[in-house]
């Protein structure tokens, strides 16, 4: 998934300066942007709070839509570097094309993982004949320095691992290991993401690591978290520091538990590209600009044009950190 944000700010962000050890309460307020020509998403990641959590560096939360009479997913081809992108829906389907020559539809429950690595392109879009509905989460998980300038590659993983308990909990793992169940997807950093469903009358407590930092984004439902009640597309960061996480559920809901060891590297996010300064991000955007197929490669079978890129700031970035 691209970041469509017209005028996207490049900030610096990782190190552990800034790095919560305690257990917080903090909710990151999100910010709607539209995805193309007819998906609205509310950004969680980077928030006007925290750009951050663990090695998670970008969370979009979309739907549920309608879309029955409406195109759904439509976004153009475009570049990623340095990353990892996670698709997970809920309800719909959506088509990865990208320039490895992958095409996959993706249905719900499914892990769709994309390490860009040094360069990438793909695109993704609702099928001609889909499901009413589209309801999902796309998320970026930013390389450390070593791994950064890997080769591309796309996994698709149909079959996850999940942990059960509570009488109504049920976690099914995407990333990393969580109360011992692990993740077929490959990771670069100790990382894990779940999606969590709570049945209805469910109170529960989730095994978590005290060296992780964590976040939960509610997908439906009223989850509460640690004793917050959280409404769909709401976030709540959780700092470090706990054993295990309690829960529970009035009405059935769903969350995404994210979480991770604290990003050390300092890193540079602008558009979709994750980079160690404002002179690679401007570099690895002409690149794209040019049509460097040498570099990002070509998607093919996309009926469209590729997505252009912003135009970068006048003024190189200044160092952040990982909070606002």
């Amino acid at each position: 998934m691209s970041n469509l944000d017209l005028h996207p700010a490049p900030a610096e962000c990782g190190g552990r300066h800034d790095v919560t050890a305690r257990p917080v309460r903090e909710l990151l307020p999100a910010k709607d942007v539209r995805l193309g020509e007819s998906t609205m998403v509310r950004r969680l990641l980077p928030s006007m709070g925290r750009r951050m959590v663990g090695a998670w560096a970008f969370v979009d939360h979309y739907g549920p839509d309608d879309i029955a009479d409406e195109p759904g997913m439509q976004v153009p081809p475009h570049p990623h570097m340095g990353l990892q992108t996670v698709s997970w829906l809920h309800a719909g389907e959506v088509l990865h094309r990208d320039s490895l020559g992958s095409e996959q539809l993706l249905r719900p429950g499914e892990l769709g993982l994309m390490t860009s690595g040094r360069a990438i392109s793909h695109s993704e879009e609702s099928p001609r004949e889909h499901a009413p509905s589209l309801h999902g989460a796309q998320l970026w998980v930013a390389l450390p320095d070593e791994h950064r300038h890997t080769a591309p590659t796309w996994e698709h993983h149909g079959e996850l691992p999940t942990v059960t308990g509570g009488g109504g909990l049920r976690a099914t793992v995407l990333l990393g290991e969580l109360d011992g169940a692990l993740s077929p997807g490959t990771t670069f950093t100790p990382i894990v993401g779940a999606d969590v469903s709570l049945a209805a009358g469910t109170s529960a407590r989730l095994p978590v690591r005290p060296d992780f930092e964590y976040a939960a984004l509610t997908m439906s439902g009223e989850a509460e978290v640690d004793g917050v009640r959280l409404a769909p597309g709401t976030m709540l960061y959780l700092g470090c520091g706990r054993s295990e996480l309690p829960l529970r559920a009035d009405v059935d809901s769903a969350f995404m538990l994210l979480g991770g060891e604290p990003f050390e590297e300092r890193i540079v996010m602008w558009w979709n590209f994750v980079g160690r300064s404002h002179e690679e991000i401007e570099e690895a955007r002409a690149d794209w600009m040019t049509g460097s197929r040498s570099r990002f490669g070509e998607v093919r079978g996309y009926a469209g044009d590729r997505l252009p890129a912003p135009a970068l700031p006048p003024v190189a970035l200044k160092p952040r950190g990982r909070v606002r």
